[in-house]
């Protein structure tokens, strides 16, 4: 397929915190700063794949409202429906896997194009799902395209970028798909006004076909074929076998996908805590998701901006896992009814907290993994959505085990998720020894 919009030549690979551009026609970097046409080029390429990181929060996300309501139009139970997110997040992680070497073989445009163009078909059929088994499925379908989009956009900028630069552009996608889950929330609640949950997916159906587009205009090839790897998938499995012979590496793996399923449990689990136990409507479970959602976005904006080139990475993950660990004690503390019956705001704040400090765990476990592993980038990037998505979809089915009537079950499985993420982390990466890579 030919390539279009961005070339290869016009992508931006650096090392440090200073950018170079490349020439606009495969010559020597351009001296000084960035013209106005690499700094728009550069900005495109992150709107589009920003847009591509969106992508999951929005299929996730703007569902969310609609979660009793697709209990009560199907008929089913709330940990049956619950399995639609589950369904969903298991496909992205099944595809991650293969989607990832296959972008190492055939490039990254490809191999995005075909999962986005499935994702659409996917999601439209959703629309007409007649029951919580057909709409399950379709849902792991829609994951499973779907993880295109997630896999290739991290193997796009370990193509582009290397060490803090690569951090501090994990903290701008950060910025960029974080709106996303401000915003999904808000309209799954306002499309729940017009019509039903099925008008939900037909909205991500109209995301995902303008997506598609924009991907084939304007995102160009970013692996060429001389960095391409030939072999077969016992060549692929033979590289993430030896991805996870590096300790460290599979320590940062393992401890984001740790810190994601203390992420998911929130996701999975506050609409009918916020909704049914403590009573609040769609529209202001939205209000808080969205306020929760800037928490996040804030902190990684001051990790990427402020912490990153400043404070070593290792550092900044440390603090934002410390944190996460802390908040979940004070949810487990409140939500088990050790002071009483405090509402609704005592328990908001403490989510607020738990996600804010995601801004510091995300970005810098990527960043931090996948500067070990430079030339098999969609590999490395595979089994880090892959641990991330599994994970957090065997934790999300686990926080609907006691039932609604109690949030505890949320509790506990963001404080094991969250003192799992720190004890990898510290037993496996140990930060304190010193490391050229960090």
């Amino acid at each position: 397929m030919p390539e279009s919009g961005v070339s290869r030549a016009q992508q931006i690979r650096t090392t440090d915190t200073t950018e170079t551009p490349a020439a606009p026609h495969g010559g020597a970097p351009l001296p000084g700063r960035a013209t106005p046409a690499a700094r728009r080029t550069g900005l495109l390429v992150t709107l589009v794949l920003g847009g591509l990181t969106a992508l999951p929060p929005l299929s996730m996300d703007m569902y969310l409202p609609a979660l009793p309501a697709v209990t009560d139009s199907l008929h089913a139970p709330a940990s049956t429906v619950q399995l639609t997110l589950t369904a969903c997040l298991t496909g992205m992680a099944l595809g991650q896997i293969v989607v990832g070497p296959m972008s190492d073989r055939w490039g990254r445009r490809r191999p995005l194009l075909l999962g986005m163009a499935v994702y659409v078909l996917a999601t439209a059929i959703c629309v007409f799902a007649p029951s919580a088994g057909l709409l399950i499925a379709f849902r792991l379908i829609q994951g499973l395209a779907g993880a295109a989009g997630i896999v290739i956009s991290r193997a796009v900028v370990r193509d582009m970028y290397d060490g803090v630069a690569m951090a501090r552009f994990f903290s701008t996608l950060m910025l960029i798909s974080g709106v996303a889950p401000v915003i999904a929330p808000v309209i799954g609640g306002q499309v729940l006004r017009l019509t039903d949950w099925r008008g939900i997916f037909a909205v991500l159906t109209a995301v995902g076909v303008l997506l598609t587009l924009v991907v084939w205009k304007w995102l160009g090839e970013t692996l060429p074929p001389a960095e391409r790897h030939t072999g077969g998938i016992g060549d692929a499995l033979r590289t993430m076998r030896g991805l996870l012979a590096d300790r460290v590496f599979t320590g940062y793996m393992i401890a984001g996908s740790l810190a994601f399923a203390a992420l998911f449990a929130y996701v999975s689990a506050s609409p009918f805590v916020i909704q049914e136990i403590y009573g609040a409507s769609p529209q202001t479970f939205s209000l808080l998701f969205g306020i929760n959602s800037i928490g996040l976005i804030i902190v990684g904006q001051i990790n990427g901006k402020l912490l990153v080139g400043r404070v070593s990475l290792d550092k900044a993950l440390t603090c934002g896992l410390v944190v996460i660990v802390a908040a979940a004690v004070s949810l487990l503390l409140m939500t088990s009814g050790v002071f009483g019956d405090i509402g609704l705001v005592p328990v908001a704040a403490g989510l607020f907290v738990l996600m804010s400090a995601m801004g510091l765990a995300m970005p810098n476990t990527n960043a931090q993994a996948l500067m070990r592993t430079k030339h098999a980038a969609g590999s490395a990037s595979a089994l880090l959505g892959t641990s991330q998505f599994l994970i957090g979809a065997i934790a999300s089915p686990l926080v609907g085990i006691a039932g609604e009537a109690t949030a505890v079950p949320m509790a506990v499985v963001q404080l094991v998720c969250a003192a799992g993420a720190l004890a990898c982390f510290l037993g496996m990466c140990r930060p304190w020894e010193v490391s050229p890579r960090s």
